[in-house]
C-alpha cells in the first residue's frame, strides 16, 4: 500500500478538492495545481525498481560505520513523503489531532512560506504581523514579495485587536499572531485568538506556538476543531531539545493541510529526522522532566536578575527564555559577554525593547555564568563609566 493511501485509510478522508477557507483564499494557481506524483505516492513495498534509488544500500549510517552495519532505516529509499506515523503519534499527544490535520515539514519556517506561497499572490496581497515578533515573517514575504501590514503589540506586547482588524483589508491574507512571543516571551490570551477567529476578518489566523510547551496556557491547535481560519505552527525545536533535525508541524483544517502537502518539495522530511522524531514521541515523560527543569532555573535566574540594581525591567515569561533591560549600554553588555564566550541576543533594536537583552535558560552552571558575566560587564561599561 503506498503511503498516499495510507494516510488516506488512517484519516478517514479521500479529500483532493480544496474547500472552505482553501477555496476561498488560495492562489488560482495553486488551487489548480497537480502536485508531483512521487514514486512512493504509488507504492512503498515490494521490489521497488521505480525510483532509481541505489539497492546495494548507503555508503555511511548514523554511526558513521558500516561495521557492525545497522541499516534498520533502508536510507538508500525515499521516505515517507506524508510520514503518517509521526503525525498519528503527534496529533495524539497534542489532544486528538487527526493525521489529516497535520503538515510535516523543515522546521516551522517551511509552513511559514509555504502559507505565503499558497495564500498571498506576489505583488497584490499582503500578511499582517505584530512587532515586537519572530524575523522570518518578514524574510518569507519579502522573499515573495508580499507586503507586510504591521499592527505593533502594546508596550506591554498584547494584540491590538481593533487596531489590526481595521487594518486587515482584503488583500491581507494572513494573520501572524508569534505566542509565546519571540522576543516578548508572552503568551497571547487564547480568548484573543478567538475574538480575531470569530471576528469579520477573512483570512487565516497563523498562531506560531515554538514556545507552547513551557507555557501554563496550553495550545491553541484545539481551536482547529472550532474556526475553520486557524491554523498553529509547532516545533520540536524547543522543548524537545531537537532543534538540530530541523522538524516542525502546522496543525490546521483538512483543506488548508492537504494544499501544503501538494505544495511542498517530495521527501521533504528526512528518514533520519523522522527516526529521531518518532522516538522523540515515545520519550514524552524526559520532556516533561526537562521541561520542570528548566522552569525552575528560568524563576531562579529572574529572581537573580531583578535583585540587580542595573537590571530595569524583567518581563513575565511563558517561554524558555527570559527578556530584561538594563538602565543602558545593553548592546555594549551583550557584545562584551559574547567575547567572553557567554552569548545572549541583543533586542534592543526591537519596538518596545529599548536597551533589553534576551537570554536562553541553559543549564544551571552556564545560567550562573551568565550572571557571574553580566555583571562584570556593567561593572566595566556601566552609565557612570567614561
Amino acid at each position: 500500500m503506498s503511503a498516499q493511501q495510507e494516510e488516506k485509510k488512517s484519516d478517514g478522508s479521500d479529500a483532493t478538492t480544496a474547500t472552505g477557507a482553501a477555496a476561498r483564499l488560495a492562489r488560482p494557481n495553486i488551487l489548480a495545481l497537480h502536485p508531483y506524483r512521487c514514486a512512493r505516492d504509488d507504492y512503498s513495498s515490494g521490489v521497488l525498481l521505480d525510483a532509481n534509488e541505489n539497492a546495494l544500500g548507503p555508503t555511511s549510517l548514523p554511526t558513521n560505520s558500516l561495521d557492525p552495519y545497522d541499516n534498520s532505516l533502508t536510507l538508500e529509499r525515499y521516505p515517507c513523503p506524508y510520514q503518517v506515523p509521526l503525525k498519528e503519534r503527534y496529533g495524539a499527544y497534542r489532544g486528538g489531532i487527526r493525521p489529516d490535520q497535520i503538515f510535516v515539514g523543515v522546521g516551522s519556517d517551511e509552513a511559514i512560506d509555504l502559507l505565503i506561497r499558497i495564500f498571498c499572490v506576489p505583488a497584490t496581497d499582503s500578511i499582517m504581523i505584530t512587532p515586537p515578533t519572530y524575523g522570518m515573517y518578514n524574510v518569507c514575504a519579502n522573499v515573495n514579495d508580499v507586503e507586510i501590514v504591521k499592527c505593533p503589540l502594546t508596550p506591554a506586547f498584547d494584540l491590538r485587536i481593533e487596531e489590526m482588524l481595521a487594518n486587515a483589508n482584503d488583500n491581507v491574507k494572513l494573520m501572524f499572531v508569534c505566542s509565546p512571543g519571540n522576543p516578548t516571551a508572552k503568551a497571547i490570551p487564547l480568548a484573543d485568538i478567538e475574538k480575531l477567529a470569530k471576528s469579520s476578518y477573512q483570512g487565516i489566523i497563523v498562531v506560531d506556538e515554538a514556545y507552547v510547551d513551557f507555557s501554563a496556557q496550553g495550545s491553541a491547535a484545539d481551536l482547529v476543531n472550532k474556526y475553520p481560519n486557524v491554523v498553529v505552527l509547532q516545533t520540536l525545536s524547543k522543548a524537545f531539545g531537537l532543534a538540530g533535525i530541523r522538524l516542525g508541524f502546522c496543525i490546521g483544517p483538512p483543506d488548508i493541510i492537504q494544499l501544503m502537502n501538494n505544495v511542498k518539495a517530495p521527501y521533504n522530511v528526512n528518514s533520519l529526522t523522522s527516526e529521531v522524531a518518532m522516538n522523540a514521541m515515545k520519550n514524552i515523560d524526559t520532556l516533561d522532566k526537562n521541561v520542570k527543569g528548566l522552569l525552575v532555573e528560568r524563576d531562579v535566574v529572574a529572581g537573580q536578575l531583578n535583585a540587580l540594581d542595573f537590571v530595569t525591567k524583567v518581563y513575565a515569561s511563558d517561554s524558555n527564555f527570559l527578556l530584561f533591560r538594563v538602565k543602558s549600554k545593553a548592546q555594549e553588555m551583550y557584545k562584551m559577554m559574547a567575547d567572553r564566550g557567554v552569548v545572549t541576543r541583543y533586542r534592543g533594536n526591537e519596538l518596545h525593547c529599548d536597551e533589553c537583552i534576551r537570554v536562553t535558560i541553559g543549564k544551571k552552571e552556564e545560567n550562573e555564568q551568565f550572571l557571574v558575566e553580566l555583571k562584570k560587564a556593567w561593572a566595566e561599561l556601566g552609565d557612570d563609566k567614561a
